[in-house]
């Protein structure tokens, strides 16, 4: 028997410029999806996914999970023609859209095999096997959510827009701390909110350029205050890209009653994390006492959330 692990992430600069081969910044979060693999007589594979999850989410993307699970296994170069293995899926990451979970459940699966298997990966071996996992729920994923789960701590990522390897680059923080992500509850098209924005900046190319210019700004200090541990810093940063955000129309009414009760409850920092037009929020809440008092106004408000750290 043997077990491993993998990190959830949130998006904290980077939503829709990243497209654009600009810069984004991810954390991983401190919760985590575990995979136990032990084996047994049949052969082939079997699972047990007991991962808390938001209502519909394992059903739906069942077929995604036993395509991702298929990938790992082919990458691995494991034969279970003759005996087989069980997955077990558990942890206290909940399953939701915009927090990697599939990532997380790739990288625990890979670091189950390499144990059990003794293949002797490092992990960017596990980190390679998890983005082939990967591409069975996102055909072509950008790598940021496997590395995330893997190496913990912030990511920087940049995508290559002549079809290479992206720019992928891992950033330790002093000490981890604490947010809060909350879900508006509503699930946007991913497409077709890219396509509009894309839209967008072809109709008004000058006015994007200067978006483009502010956003640069950003996520270059943002890079500097991680490294700094500068959370204010951070903080001020984070409501800076949520305002360029809502420029370009992809924030809604739900996500600004988020950003706004978390400010006003003291977050350091609060804005759209992933596609928006719904979706979630995440907010820059140091220390257990804030962090709690946001967690509270946000749930007092009906929505659903969870309270996090980053920078382990």
């Amino acid at each position: 028997m043997a077990k491993g692990a993998g990190y959830g992430k949130t998006i904290l600069f980077g939503e829709h410029f990243v497209v654009y081969g600009l810069p984004a910044i991810a954390a991983a979060i401190g919760s985590t999806t575990t995979a136990i693999i032990r084996r047994t007589q049949p052969p082939g594979w079997t699972l047990t996914d007991n991962r808390p999850a938001v209502p519909g989410y394992k059903k739906k993307k069942l077929d995604e999970q036993t395509a991702s699970i298929n990938n790992i296994l082919r990458f691995a170069d494991i034969d279970l023609s003759e005996t087989g293995i069980h997955i077990t899926l558990g942890g206290k990451l909940v399953c939701a859209s915009g927090i990697g979970a599939s990532a997380a459940s790739c990288t625990a699966i890979a670091r189950a095999l390499n144990e059990e298997f003794r293949l002797g990966w490092d992990d960017n071996k596990v980190n390679a096997c998890a983005y082939e996992g990967e591409k069975g729920y996102h055909g072509t994923p950008s790598g940021i959510d496997n590395t995330a789960a893997t190496f913990g701590g912030i990511v920087w990522f940049k995508r290559n827009l002549e079809g290479g390897e992206p720019t992928i680059e891992t950033i330790k923080m002093k000490e981890p701390t604490e947010i809060v992500i909350a879900s508006t509850g509503i699930t946007a098209s991913t497409k077709e909110v890219v396509d509009d924005v894309r839209r967008m900046k072809e109709e008004k190319g000058k006015w994007f350029d200067q978006i483009i210019e502010d956003y640069l700004d950003i996520v270059n200090t943002a890079r500097q205050g991680f490294e700094d541990h500068d959370l204010q810093l951070i903080g001020l940063l984070m409501n800076q890209n949520h305002n360029l955000l809502i420029e370009i129309g992809v924030s809604c009414v739900e996500l600004e009653e988020l950003v706004g009760v978390s400010r006003q409850a003291g977050a350091w920092g609060a804005k759209l994390t992933g596609t928006g037009r719904g979706g979630n929020m995440v907010a820059l809440t140091p220390g257990r006492e804030l962090q709690n008092n946001i967690f509270g106004a946000v749930k007092q408000r009906g929505f659903s959330a969870w309270r996090y750290t980053i920078g382990i």
